[in-house]
Parts: C-alpha cells; structure tokens; sequence
C-alpha cells in the first residue's frame, strides 16, 4: 500500500470509485444521507490528490454546513459520525462486502480513507470512467503517485461525479427518447393544465405508507406526502401528479415516474425511505432514506424539512433527472430533450456542448415560444457567453447581454413564478451593473422555490458579491449542502466567502476544492488566495497556467474582478493578492 492509499498495481482509481458506489447502494449500509455524503466527500477527495486536507474543519464544512467559527473541541459532529461510519462500514464488509475486492476503511486518527485489496476476492470487470481523476497523489512522505491519468497522458481535470450517475444515462435516454408525454393537470391551481405537447417528464407522487402502527405515524405520512408535492411542482421543469389520469388504455399518457416510500415513527425517531420507480419497467432508478430527532424542531417542522430534502433530491437541477451525455440527445429539439442538452453542457463546459444545448434550444425556442423553461435556459446560455468567454472561446458584447436580459424577461412574462427564469433575470440584472434589480429578481426566485439549490447557490453569489457576504455566504453554504449545480462551481464561492472575511486557510481548501477547469475565473480567485498567503511559488503554477491557457484574461483582470465584485473595499483585498502573487495590475480606468 502506498500512503495515498491505493496499491496501484491491484487496485484502480475506477475499482475504489465502483466500490463506493457498490457500498452506498447496499441495503446494509444502513446510515442517512449526511453519513453517505462524508463517506463520498473523503473517497473522492482522496483520490483527487486532496488527502492532506481532510481534516475536521474542512469535512464539517463541506458536509455538515458549519461556518468558518467551526470548533472540533466544542462540536463534535464529524468525530461522532466517524465513528458511525466507521462502524457501518465493518457491518458491511461483515455482510453484502464479505467478498468484494476493495475494502474502504477510516481509520481512527483522522478522516482519510485507506483502500486495501482483498486478495482472495476474484477480480472484477472495471468500467472505464468517463473522466480522468485530477491532479497526482501525493503521499505522506511527498512522493508522487502515478494516476491512472499520467498513465494515457491526459489532462488532469478534478473529478464531476455524483452517486446517481451511475443510472443518470438510463434513465435521461428513456427520459429524451419516449413520447409518453401527454396532457396531465398540475397540482398548482395557478399553472392550469397542461398544454399537448409538452415533454416534461411527469411524476405521481404516491401516498406514503405508515409502517408504525398508531394515528401520529399515519398523520405524517399524510402530511410528508403534501409537503413533497407543494415543494416538488416549483420545480418547474417537471410535471408532478397526484393519480394515474384516464387514458383509454394508452400507456404513453401516464406518468414516467412514481415517488414511493414510507414512514415509521419510533418514539421520538423518524425514518423515511424513499424511492423512484420508472413506471414503464418498475426499475428503482434512486432511493434513499431520511432519519430525524423530532424533539429537536418538533414534529411538523421536521416533516416539512424531510419533505424539502426529498424533493430537492429527486427534482433538482443535475440530478438523476437531469443528466444525460450530450450525444444522446443531440438532434432533437423537443422541450425537454434541450433542458438536458443545457445540463449536460453546464456539467462539460465546453464549446462543443455548448453549440449543441444552444442550437437545440433556438430550435425548440421557434417551435414552441410560449415555453418558459426554455426561453429562461437559452437566456442563461447567452450569459454563459458573456460571463464564462474565456472557457468558451467566445466574445462577450453588450449584445449578447441584451439578448440574455430580453429573453430572461419574456420568460418571466410567461411565467412570473418560474424561479428559474427569475435566476435568469438576477443573472441578466447583475452583469449589467443592476445591482438593486438583480437582487430583487434574486429574492423572487428563491421565495418561490427555496429548494431549488441552483437558485439558492446563485442567489447567494449575487447576494455576496454586493457586499452582502454573511447572508450571501449562508446561502452558498446551503446550496454546497444540498450538492447544487457541476461539482466544484459553488466551492469556489465558498473560497471568496472565506477570503473575504480574511480565514486564508479555509479559502485556500475550498478553492482547490472547486473545479479549476471549469472557468479560469476560478484560477484567478485561486492565484489571488495564494498571493495573500504568501506562496509565490504556488501562486506562479496558477499565473503560468492562466498565461498559457487563456493569455487575454492576463491583461483583462480589472474589468473581470470589477464586473463580479460591487464594493470597492472587495475589489481592492481581491486585486492586493494577484499583485501579491506577482501580477502587476493595471491603473484604474477614469470610469472606475
């Protein structure tokens, strides 16, 4: 074993991450859905080449939502759900685990994981991933371990993975390619009925069964099953349904999906599993279960805020409903199929994806311009255009941020109570120098749909870069929690929170954190952390990357940090760590 916990030559980077998913899909490994994100979060950043920082601080952030005043002495969250996670993990390789190949362990001391190999188990066929896994690991003793990207030469990039990818093709492919789409009615009096043709999946939302005997455990279930309901339709890319409606025995009419799942009351102990059910073949396509203490909010608030995570993890954006491989939606303009092309392209960034989602969504724009969903994503293409330019290779103009904005503001015409044309006209707002409109449109969105944790991240980088950094970064915090948008895009927003208030440390974890790659804005705040530290030579690999990649961003930093940042005083801390770091800055402009 080397110190960075894969022996190399037995065990692969795509055995430990088949092995993560085969333990959380066991019905052995028992614990809730915090406990599998701290196992996911230290896996996954182990084999990123990040085990350096799994420490207290950083895992109670990145799982538990705690802030910067985070203090392992006086909370003991993550100590204590080692310990369970631990524990759970011997009680699995005790059961379902007894013969796989790759044994997970977290030994006591610390948070990083160690990857053994079993040697009497029976190797099995990996599947290659569809990324390479980052930079190099690098163990205890400094020495550099091979990845299984050196070995093809490939560029590093930090790993986008989530649980549910694993089905997310399956499940989008079926999603994209049948027309079972027809007239249904929304629970929601104000959204009316249905128009034919419309290719949102839909979902029937199952009465949850009690499994405690007992009225109070009967009264939940009741009660959870219409609080999924009326947080799941503001979501409103999807259709949701309360029963299978009357078809004259035409399939193709009833719901996609069905949400199962019960209740069982034990004392003060809630327990909630849920499923979700593709109706044309009855496959579990996601389930999981929720735990709760309802001494501690007391009964109705605990139910509304399980019925808030349930929906957020079934309808939210780049979930299991929203992830497919560009290439097996290209080619169709329907509705839906174009709101996963724009997913698939927000996860990729690349240009490529990005011509795809956008020709796809002119397409369906021309056939069906009545439709808000698409009229907002279009609009947030053309402010990827001009906020992300330097990624994808394209020329930000007051045109294209004009069109952004129009196309942001028929959407909200269309439907006033779509969040995510709201998210569009806060973007649409902020850069173009609209402060006050943008959070206005900004507290809209996420007041009608606070579950939404795309619309909850946004909102907060909004609220934060105004100078609004407390209540912004709480924000930000939420939607990190809630495992919002592309891996890696809200964690260098939780890097400027921390550098903003001046903890260099925690901003230093979570910029590395955040995917590099995705924009060379994300560079730059990176280069700007390790200037205010003191690490020229970290600093130079970033200044060198940023030269070499994208060398117009070199002589544009000012007005780039300017157009995200409202307050002189952020402006100022920002553009003092690039000089810092050995990047002379250029005089104000006499606008400035």
């Amino acid at each position: 074993m080397t110190s960075a916990g894969i022996d190399r030559s037995t065990a692969s980077q795509d055995e430990v991450q088949q092995q993560l998913d085969r333990i959380l899909a066991s019905r052995e490994f028992r614990l809730p859905e915090r406990a599998r994100r701290f196992l996911e979060f230290v896996v996954m950043e182990t084999l990123a080449g990040r085990r350096e920082y799994l420490k207290a601080f950083t895992v109670a952030q990145a799982v538990f939502g705690r802030d910067a005043n985070f203090d392992a002495q006086q909370d003991p969250c993550v100590r204590i759900e080692a310990g369970r996670l631990r524990r759970e993990l011997e009680h699995y390789y005790l059961t379902d685990g007894g013969d796989d190949r790759v044994i997970i362990t977290i030994p006591k001391g610390g948070y990083a994981p160690v990857f053994e190999v079993n040697p009497n188990a029976e190797p099995v066929e990996v599947l290659p991933m569809e990324q390479p896994l980052g930079p190099a690991l690098s163990g205890d003793d400094g020495e550099e371990v091979e990845t299984a990207a050196d070995k093809i030469g490939v560029e590093h990039r930090p790993l986008s993975r989530r649980p549910w990818l694993l089905v997310a093709g399956a499940v989008i492919f079926v999603a994209a390619a049948v027309g079972i789409f027809q007239q249904v009615r929304s629970p929601r009096s104000d959204r009316g009925t249905v128009q034919a043709g419309d290719t949102r999946p839909s979902i029937i939302v199952e009465r949850l069964d009690a499994v405690s005997d007992g009225a109070p455990a009967t009264d939940i279930a009741r009660g959870m099953t219409d609080d999924i309901i009326e947080k799941m339709v503001r979501f409103n890319e999807i259709i949701v349904v309360t029963a299978v409606p009357g078809n004259n025995g035409v399939a193709s009419s009833e719901p996609l999906y069905a949400l199962q799942g019960s209740v069982e009351l034990d004392g003060n102990r809630l327990r909630s599993i849920l499923r979700l059910v593709r109706r044309a073949d009855a496959a579990v396509i996601w389930a999981r279960n929720y735990d709760a203490d309802t001494d501690v909010q007391g009964i109705p608030e605990t139910q509304a805020r399980l019925a808030g995570d349930i929906a957020t993890a079934v309808a939210r954006p780049f979930g299991v409903m929203f992830q497919s491989d560009t290439a097996t939606i290209a080619g169709s303009a329907d509705a839906f199929s174009c709101i996963l092309s724009y997913y698939s392209y927000r996860s990729e960034m690349t240009v490529r994806a990005l011509e795809v989602a956008k020709h796809c969504l002119q397409e369906a724009m021309e056939k069906a311009p009545a439709d808000s969903n698409v009229a907002a994503l279009l609009s947030l293409i053309n402010l990827d255009e001009f906020r992300f330019s330097y990624q994808l290779q394209t020329k930000p103009t007051a045109l294209t941020l004009g069109v952004a904005k129009e196309l942001a503001q028929h959407a909200v015409r269309l439907d006033p109570k779509n969040a995510r044309a709201l998210q569009a006209l806060m973007l649409a707002d902020f850069f173009g120098d609209d402060q006050p409109g943008a959070l206005d449109a900004g507290a809209a969105a996420y007041a009608n749909n606070p579950n939404d944790p795309d619309v909850v991240g946004e909102y907060g980088l909004r609220l934060s870069m105004s100078g609004q950094w407390d209540r912004g970064c709480r924000l930000i915090s939420e939607a990190v929690g809630k495992n919002a948008g592309p891996r890696g895009y809200y964690e260098v927003g939780m890097a400027l929170c921390a550098f903003m208030r001046g903890d260099l440390q925690a901003a230093e974890l979570w910029s590395r954190m955040s995917d590099l790659n995705y924009n060379p804005m994300h560079r730059l705040v990176l280069l700007s952390i390790l200037g205010a530290l003191g690490k020229k030579q970290e600093a130079q690999e970033q200044l060198e990357w940023i030269k070499g990649k994208t060398p117009a961003l070199i002589s544009n930093v000012r007005p780039e940090v300017v157009k995200r940042l409202a307050r002189a005083e952020d402006q100022d801390r920002f553009f003092a760590g690039i000089e810092a770091a050995g990047l002379s800055m250029p005089d104000k402009a006499p606008n400035e």
